[in-house]
């Protein structure tokens, strides 16, 4: 028991550096030192940074708008129909582990603007192929476009896994919370746009016949992986201004200073997770909770009847519909920590106790209407704004106090491994909940 007692402590490497604790216990506000330490903040970065943020997640979130799509090119195959979303949110989560856990420890040599660079390319690549896949693997087997789509899940992830390795490496190094904060509302943002566009686009066909749905829905899958190819050219090209003006600045500071550049600092995960362990708890528990809301989402039906429900209550506009209100509540909880008042980035064991809480979400989805096996909870509000919207938000907040709050605990010339390794647990907790989400996949 002492042990325990002394690893759970708050220990002395613990501390925010350089902050001494205020009187009522807590560590004080991250952006109280911010204010003292970090260059000038530039607006123009600020927003670089969050089209960083769409791009990370954009690819992810094409998988997931793009559901109606796979439920229709699977229908043939029940095994397929039941687990492609399962498959893909494994296949994507553990090939992300995998590349995030080998950068993390690849920290000497590590040049992260081009492992940026490097998985934009990669992404521009897979999309391309995948957008034209919908047009020249129209008459394939549902049995060789699955293995395709997964190869294809496998090069996006492993490009979404140096992307975030290197993005939230390189952010930490300006030592400002407000970039970190844009990544993350970036990522808000391309949770949101994919399920509107998908919902809208719904709506705003008429009803049609079989063969005219599916043809449709070919049309529609071309323009989701498409969009992506040109997401990732517009990050490219953002990017590349970004390290342009940081090797201008870097050519600037040397001739102002005789002071020879410092190899990067290796840092053990160890000697991370020992620094980092309650913020890193916090944020593995709370995505690999999250994870099992994409399976109820493609799942749950309104519970409207089918036959004479409005057209936004068919369930293929209703599931994008659903993913939209999850992650309008992630964003709009990620835009709310701009206010440093609203952050808890310095409390870390409110983190970790609101992480384990929100397994409280995870049954309040099977009282919904799931797989129109009728619901408990006769309510699509009960579904929409207390399960989805509540969900989301606690995501978006907690997720967002974690990695804003990560640089604040360690020394300067650790800030960059402390963000890789952030984003190892992030992906981590995402590759556990997908493993987890099989068990939801087959009720």
């Amino acid at each position: 028991m002492d042990r325990i007692r002394r690893w759970i402590a708050p220990t002395r490497e613990y501390e925010p550096i350089a902050e001494p604790v205020a009187a009522d216990g807590d560590y004080g506000t991250p952006q109280d030192q911010a204010e003292h330490s970090s260059p000038p903040f530039s607006r123009p970065v600020y927003w670089v940074f969050f089209i960083l943020g769409v791009s990370m997640l954009w690819a992810w979130n094409m998988f997931l708008a793009a559901a109606p799509f796979f439920k229709q090119r699977f229908q043939s195959d029940e095994w397929a129909k039941t687990h492609y979303q399962s498959s893909i949110l494994t296949v994507s989560t553990v090939t992300n582990l995998v590349s995030a856990f080998t950068l993390a420890k690849i920290q000497e040599s590590a040049s992260y603007p081009k492992r940026i660079i490097i998985s934009l390319f990669i992404n521009i690549g897979i999309f391309t192929l995948l957008a034209f896949s919908t047009i020249a693997l129209k008459d394939v087997s549902v049995g060789v476009y699955f293995g395709f789509l997964m190869v294809m899940v496998c090069g996006a992830s492993m490009a979404t896994g140096i992307n975030q390795n290197g993005v939230f490496a390189f952010v930490s190094g300006f030592g400002r919370q407000e970039y970190t904060q844009a990544i993350m509302s970036g990522q808000g943002v391309a949770g949101v746009l994919p399920a509107l566009a998908q919902t809208l686009s719904v709506l705003a066909v008429p009803e049609q016949g079989e063969e005219e749905a599916t043809e449709t829905s070919w049309k529609s899958a071309f323009v989701c992986f498409i969009m992506a190819t040109g997401v990732s050219s517009l990050t490219l090209v953002s990017f590349a201004w970004l390290t342009k003006r940081q090797s201008l600045h870097v050519i600037d500071d040397e001739s102002e200073s005789s002071t020879e550049q410092l190899p990067n600092k290796t840092v053990g995960l160890w000697t991370l997770f020992s620094k980092l362990r309650l913020p890193a708890i916090s944020i593995y528990l709370c995505f690999a909770i999250t994870m099992i809301f994409p399976v109820y989402t493609s799942k749950i039906e309104s519970v409207n009847n089918k036959l004479n429900a409005p057209r936004l209550f068919q369930p293929e506009a209703f599931i994008p519909l659903a993913f939209f209100f999850w992650n309008a509540g992630d964003l709009l909880s990620r835009l709310l920590v701009l206010n440093p008042r609203f952050s808890i980035a310095h409390r870390p064991w409110i983190l970790v106790i609101l992480a384990i809480a929100r397994a409280g979400f995870i049954p309040l989805y099977l009282l919904c209407n799931v797989s129109g096996q009728g619901a408990v909870v006769n309510s699509d509000f009960f579904y929409l704004f207390i399960v989805q919207l509540l969900f989301g938000a606690t995501n978006g907040y907690l997720s967002s106090c974690c990695m804003m709050g990560a640089g604040y605990w360690v020394s300067d010339e650790e800030r960059e491994p402390a963000g890789g390794f952030m984003s190892l647990m992030l992906v981590g907790g995402l590759a556990t909940g997908s493993l987890l989400s099989f068990l939801a996949s087959g009720q």
